[in-house]
C-alpha cells in the first residue's frame, strides 16, 4: 500500500486516486513463479479476505506442486498472485486469485491470469469462485457446474466411538488415493496432496473400515478462525455423520467454530450441517473449463478445499 505522500495534484480523494493510479501504471510490472517463502504472503492475503485458511495450509498448499504458484511484481513487491496447481497434464485447478488493494482496477491481476492461465498445460482446469467474479471466468471459457456452500456453527461433538473408527497416516496414502479414483471423488491421483494433508501434524485425518480398506474418510484441520472439515467423503448420511462426529470429537478446542464445505446437489450433506445448526456463510461456483469430470457429489460431504478442489 502507498503510504502518506504530497500529492502534486488537487481535488480531493477522486485526483488522489487517479494520481496514484498513474504511478502504478507507470510502474514496470514483472511476472515470475513464487519462491516458498513468498507463498505465505499469498495466504495472508486470503485471510484478509476472509477466507479464513488452516494454519498449515501454505506449507500443504506450495509442496502439492511448487511450480504452481505465481506473482506479480511491481516496485513495492508481490503486487498480485494465482495459483494454477496441476495435477496432471488433464486436470489442474486455479485458486488463490488476489490483487494488492492498491493495484486493484489496474489490469494487473488480469494480466497474471492470462500469463499463466494462456500457458496452462491441462485439458481441464477447475476453480470454485466467488460471486463477483464468476462472469469473468465465464469469459475466460469457464462453465458452471454446481453451487459450493460453506457452513459454519459451534457444533457440540459425539461422544460415541465407532468400533470400526481408525485414524489415518502417511503409510495410508496410497489406499486412500485408490479410494478416491475407485469412487470417483477428486478428479486425478493427488499423491503428494494427500501426503501433507493427511500426514501434517496439525490435521487428525479419520476413517472407517471397509471392503478396500476403508469406506469413508474425513480431515479436520485448525484454521485462523475453528477448525475446517474437509474432504468429508462417506458412502451415505449415516457414515458421514457418524465421521463428521468423530472428527469434531478430536478437536482440542471444543467449543470453537466449524465450517464445513459443502456441494450443494448433496443434499444430504446440506442436511447435515443444518441438522448440526450450522448456516451459509458463503458461497462459490465450481466453474470447469475443458471437460468437467464426472464426480460423486453424492460421496462429497465436505470439500477439500475451495482453492486446491
Amino acid at each position: 500500500m502507498f503510504g502518506t505522500c504530497v500529492c502534486p495534484v488537487s481535488g480531493g480523494k477522486r485526483d488522489l486516486d487517479l494520481f496514484i493510479g498513474s504511478l502504478n501504471k507507470a510502474m514496470p510490472d514483472k511476472i515470475r513463479r513464487l519462491k516458498s517463502f513468498e507463498f505465505p504472503i499469498a495466504v495472508e492475503w486470503a485471510a484478509e479476505e476472509g477466507w479464513n485458511p488452516g494454519l498449515a495450509d501454505a506449507e500443504v498448499f506450495f509442496n502439492t506442486d511448487p511450480e504452481g504458484f505465481w506473482g506479480a511484481f511491481d516496485k513495492q513487491g508481490l503486487a498480485a498472485v494465482i495459483s494454477a496447481v496441476q495435477y496432471s497434464s488433464d486436470f489442474g485447478f486455479v485458486g488463490f486469485y488476489i490483487c494488492r488493494p492498491d493495484r486493484r482496477g489496474s489490469g494487473l491481476g488480469y494480466r497474471l491470469w492470462q500469463a499463466v492461465l494462456d500457458g496452462s498445460v491441462p485439458k481441464t482446469i477447475g476453480l470454485d469462485g466467488v460471486i463477483d467474479q464468476q462472469e469473468n471466468y465465464r469469459k475466460s471459457g469457464f462453465e458452471f457446474a454446481h453451487r459450493n456452500i460453506r457452513f459454519g456453527g459451534v457444533v457440540t461433538a459425539s461422544s460415541e466411538t465407532p468400533d470400526d473408527l481408525f485414524t489415518l497416516a502417511v503409510d495410508d496414502i496410497a489406499i486412500v488415493d485408490a479410494f478416491e479414483q475407485t469412487c470417483k471423488l477428486f478428479a486425478e491421483s493427488r499423491i503428494e496432496f494427500l501426503r501433507g494433508w493427511i500426514g501434517n501434524d496439525e490435521h487428525t485425518a479419520l476413517a472407517l473400515k471397509g471392503p478396500m480398506g476403508l469406506r469413508a474418510y474425513g480431515v479436520i484441520r485448525p484454521c485462523l478462525e475453528g477448525h475446517k472439515i474437509g474432504p468429508l467423503f462417506a458412502p451415505d448420511a449415516k457414515d458421514a455423520k457418524t465421521l463428521f462426529g468423530a472428527l469434531l470429537q478430536s478437536r482440542d478446542d471444543q467449543g470453537g467454530k466449524v465450517y464445513l464445505d459443502v456441494p450443494e446437489p448433496n443434499q444430504a450433506a446440506v442436511d447435515l450441517a443444518t441438522a448440526h445448526g450450522m448456516v451459509p456463510e458463503f458461497e462459490t461456483a465450481r466453474m470447469y473449463k475443458g471437460t468437467a469430470p464426472k464426480l460423486d457429489l453424492a460421496m462429497t460431504f465436505g470439500i477439500s478445499s475451495f482453492e486446491l478442489g
